[in-house]
């Protein structure tokens, strides 16, 4: 399968979500949430640095229920743009970005 390269408003999108997991986190350590959502410590280093601007929606799904957060709060708050309002959509096509 060829992957195509990730538009900007992606790699933004990427940032805003691994910025909202490290705040989300806190005090508590990488490896205990990548272990209790059951994903790798590396797997969610990279997401929380924006190194994987796409990460499956079960990977987002397992880590936002480990952090108390709802996956419409996620979608909400990645999908800002720089202005602070956030587009309105289908939770279907919420499910099918976050899954790409």
């Amino acid at each position: 399968m060829v992957r195509l390269p990730l538009t900007p408003a992606e790699v933004e999108r990427g940032q805003r979500l691994g910025a909202l997991l490290r705040r989300a986190r806190g005090e508590r350590s990488m490896l205990e949430t990548a272990l209790d959502a059951h994903v790798s410590p590396e797997t969610l280093r990279k997401i929380e640095s924006g190194r994987v601007a796409t990460p499956a929606f079960p990977t987002i799904a397992a880590i936002a229920d480990v952090l108390g957060l709802s996956l419409d709060a996620v979608w909400a708050e990645i999908n800002q743009p720089e202005g602070g309002v956030a587009p309105t959509g289908s939770g279907h096509a919420a499910h099918e970005q976050l899954a790409s």
